[in-house]
């Protein structure tokens, strides 16, 4: 598998990153969705250059022009709440795109154990087709594997792309084990290296559902 971690090279992404960590920043909720959606658009201009494109004639007013344009049909995936506005940044760039969503959340059976719970989904069919699924905090990867997995009961994607913010490296690891390594590519904004004993990334940024769109109960 592909894991493309934009923190090994210096980006706007660094800058937007920086924001979103900041404990004083980040208290913005407007500029904190801001800043994931930033990210989203970045990483779908990079994921563009690894899509096919086919060639086109478009008439002009004054004559014709050869073009290129997307030859793949695209479905924009996300994983409710707080992968909105990093979906949306995507979107924004890949207008086109077809969307599905899902209901994943943590049900505590005590204060630190929990499971994954898939409550809803809405997608298109999935055969054949390129599914960028985003969701901005990868802590342990199980919220993204059930996702793909409720995801699948659509079809079989030709192609995956992966995108989240931060990443711990235990989540990296295991979506390399759950995800099919030849047509799968992870993009990261960086990884870090550890998740404390809630499973919350450390350093992290906090819930970023709760950043984005305030507490819940």
């Amino acid at each position: 598998m592909e894991i493309i971690n934009f923190d090994k090279e210096n980006s706007l992404i660094s800058q937007f990153m920086l924001e979103l960590r900041d404990e004083k920043i980040q208290k913005d909720r407007l500029k904190f969705r801001k800043n994931l959606e930033r990210i989203g658009e970045i990483m779908a201009y990079e994921i563009s250059k690894r899509i096919s494109y086919e060639k086109v004639e478009v008439k002009t007013c004054l004559g014709t022009a050869n073009c290129n344009k997307i030859g793949e049909k695209i479905v924009i995936g996300t994983i409710l709440r707080a992968g909105l506005p990093f979906h949306q940044g995507f979107l924004n760039y890949i207008d086109d795109a077809e969307n599905a969503f899902v209901s994943a959340y943590r049900k505590f059976k005590e204060k630190d154990h929990f499971n994954i719970h898939i409550e809803y989904i809405a997608s298109p069919r999935l055969d054949d087709k390129t599914l960028i699924l985003v969701d901005p905090m990868l802590a342990t990867g199980a919220s993204m594997e059930l996702s793909y997995e409720a995801l699948l009961t659509k079809g079989h994607p030709g192609r995956i792309h992966l995108a989240a913010v931060i990443a711990s490296r235990q989540a990296v690891e295991f979506i390399e084990k759950h995800f099919p390594a030849d047509r799968t590519t992870l993009w990261v904004g960086v990884v870090d290296d550890e998740i404390n004993e809630h499973s919350y990334i450390i350093p992290g940024l906090g819930d970023a559902g709760d950043l984005a769109f305030g507490e819940k109960e």
